[in-house]
């Protein structure tokens, strides 16, 4: 039976540059962002497995041996063989957990990924535990920012912790620990699993840059962590205005297929900004100067211009880019565009009361602004006692 109480936190994402052409097999940047979902683990009554998600108003409480019985009918073939995220087993779980088929809503997905990912996790390496999981995130749902997969690898870790599969890294006086290297490769394929039951046909980009942090360069499916990578600050803003990245996706084809000879040359400008980024980025961390700022400034502005050239800008992003460069601050948009969320830099000299205009003259825009780090650790285990006030707060009142 488990019997510490710890927490695990797992860290956004955005894409810095290659947003669009990393559909078309040019280079994308996805790095990690120091906002972060939250796990809180303790153990349980005896013979019952509780879980509540404050952001979507999900608390449920379940009889292990009730859930045990599940998972005996959806892996079918005996235990050792774990069910993987398809209709029949989804489908079983859904009426189980009495929620209708089709449901998209937040608060249902996350109750069947999280069914899903405790049975198939208990069915392989242990048995159903009886423990209380209270998860919280400072992500908003919805906004491209790697919400679900920031859930899915704090569930992995936690549940993979409690089966005994991977480690307890944490000990007595420390405040953090991390896992090694084969354990984080086991998190974030449980953590992708999650992913495909909440996203149905993930690329395995958010739930990779959460359980690793840091940055990854992901190209034509294949994923690459950066080795070393600089904690950059940078702005957050959600501009509020709601997008369908398959819409967009669709218009950006369209406009290759109508203009080859003037598209094409735009997207390989677009890849050549996502290498030469990531040859700073990895420069930055053993040569660090203050010259390596304008260049990553530069980036930032001639995407966004070819981000606007590709069909996915929306005057919500220019009012954005032109309320922060009235601060001298350079921005772009991130992920799908059309609306949605944007990133300014903000370099070392960047003084706190024009950080502070710029976010007030955002906020005066009807936005949502959040002053954060990109490049944050990946999945941690913590001593409770070692988070933040707010977060403690949230986590113990749940």
């Amino acid at each position: 039976m488990w019997a510490r109480e710890l927490a695990v936190s797992a860290p956004g994402k955005v894409i810095l540059h290659g947003e669009h052409a990393v559909v078309l097999g040019k280079v994308a940047l996805a790095v990690a962002l120091d906002l972060r979902t939250f796990l809180r683990l303790r153990p349980g009554a005896e013979g019952r497995l509780s879980v509540s998600l404050p952001g979507v108003g999900v608390r449920r409480s379940w009889d292990t041996p009730e859930l045990r019985a599940l998972r005996g009918r959806m892996a079918g073939k005996g235990r050792g063989e774990e069910p993987l995220p398809r209709g029949k087993q989804l489908d079983a779980l859904r009426e189980f957990a009495g929620i209708a088929a089709g449901a998209s809503a937040p608060e249902s997905l996350a109750t069947l990924a999280f069914l899903y990912m405790c049975l198939a996790i208990s069915a392989k390496y242990g048995d159903v535990p009886s423990v209380d999981i209270v998860v919280w995130s400072e992500l908003p749902t919805g906004a491209g920012l790697g919400s679900s997969a920031a859930y899915a690898v704090c569930l992995a870790a936690a549940l993979l912790m409690v089966c005994g599969t991977i480690s307890c890294p944490l000990q007595e006086g420390e405040s953090t620990a991390r896992w090694t290297e084969e354990e984080l490769t086991l998190i974030n394929s449980w953590a992708f699993r999650g992913e495909q039951v909440i996203h149905g046909n993930p690329s395995g980009v958010d739930n990779a840059v959460g359980t690793w942090g840091g940055a990854l360069r992901y190209q034509a499916g294949k994923i690459t962590p950066l080795k070393r990578v600089p904690t950059l600050r940078i702005l957050l803003t959600n501009t509020k205005v709601p997008r369908s990245t398959k819409v967009l996706v669709a218009g950006v084809k369209e406009k290759i297929l109508k203009f080859p000879a003037i598209m094409n040359p735009v997207l390989d400008s677009i890849d050549a900004i996502s290498q030469e980024c990531q040859s700073v980025l990895e420069a930055m961390p053993a040569n660090p100067s203050p010259e390596h700022y304008p260049v990553l400034e530069e980036f930032f502005d001639i995407n966004q211009h070819h981000l606007n050239v590709l069909g996915v800008g929306h005057p919500s992003l220019d009012r954005l880019c032109q309320v922060t460069a009235s601060h001298n601050l350079h921005s772009k948009l991130t992920g799908a565009g059309g609306g949605g969320c944007g990133i300014t830099l903000l370099p070392p000299d960047t003084s706190p009361l024009a950080v502070e205009a710029a976010k007030q003259d955002l906020c005066a825009c009807g936005f949502e602004c959040w002053e954060t780090k990109i490049g944050a650790p990946g999945v941690t285990l913590h001593s409770c006692s070692s988070l933040s006030a707010q977060v403690l707060h949230v986590l113990t009142q749940s």
